[in-house]
């Protein structure tokens, strides 16, 4: 199982939370960060439906693979 951290951070003039270098739109507060951080990483737990995949990776080579829908991540937000 993999995990997933979210963490509050400044950024461009307010507050965001970053998963893996990626940043959500920009709050105002802190405050609102945080409660959009733990929705996200709540959101990111539920379980769905599985499903055939297909991807192509950095030398273009073509991947399918079966996305198991009960196998989520644990989340954590810091911050």
């Amino acid at each position: 199982m993999s995990h997933i951290t979210y963490r509050i951070v400044e950024h461009d003039g307010g507050w965001a939370y970053a998963v893996d270098g990626s940043f959500s739109e920009t709050f105002a507060g802190h405050d609102a960060a945080l409660v959009a951080a733990r929705r996200a990483a709540g959101e990111q737990r539920v379980s769905g439906d599985t499903h055939g995949i297909v991807y192509e990776d950095a030398k273009g080579e073509v991947h399918e693979e079966l996305s198991d829908g009960h196998d989520r991540p644990r989340t954590e937000v810091q911050g």
